[in-house]
């Protein structure tokens, strides 16, 4: 594994660790909110899109003057909001419905949920199997 990647790889648990260990700054210190908000903003989601994108990549857009990358670009950076943010609001409500929500705690568990996405081997590209179509038997319901 090339250094760059793996860098790459470890940012957003890195990240998302920071976090929690910035949690025990001043509640009104910015780099407390700037570590936090950056974390759960990007921080799950661009581990789960790292894991996806070999994936993701398997339906690009069509190469028309640079479109497919651009579009590659920002499906990827949606993708990681989203991600994120959904995680977040999921964490969230888990611990709220066991009566254990905590800001630290919200952060502890995405920081752990990214740390294992950024562990996991990347999904293949592997296109689908084409099948051979073939008209539908006498008789049978479809």
């Amino acid at each position: 594994m090339r250094p760059r990647s793996l860098a790459f790889r470890l940012l957003p648990p890195l990240v998302g660790w920071c976090a929690v260990v910035a949690a025990a700054l001043q509640a009104a210190s910015p780099l407390r909110t700037l570590l936090v908000v950056a974390f759960l903003l990007a921080g799950p989601g661009a581990a789960v899109v790292r894991v996806c994108a070999p994936a993701l990549h398997r339906y690009r857009a069509s190469e028309h003057d640079g479109f497919a990358r651009d579009s590659d670009l920002l499906e990827q950076l949606v993708l990681t909001l989203f991600l994120s943010v959904s995680a977040a609001v999921v964490c969230a409500t888990a611990l709220l419905a066991t009566g254990a929500f905590s800001g630290l705690r919200v952060l502890m568990l995405l920081a752990a949920a990214t740390t294992l996405a950024a562990c996991c081997p990347g999904l293949t590209g592997r296109a689908p199997a084409a099948r051979a179509s073939s008209p539908p038997e006498k008789g049978t319901v479809t």
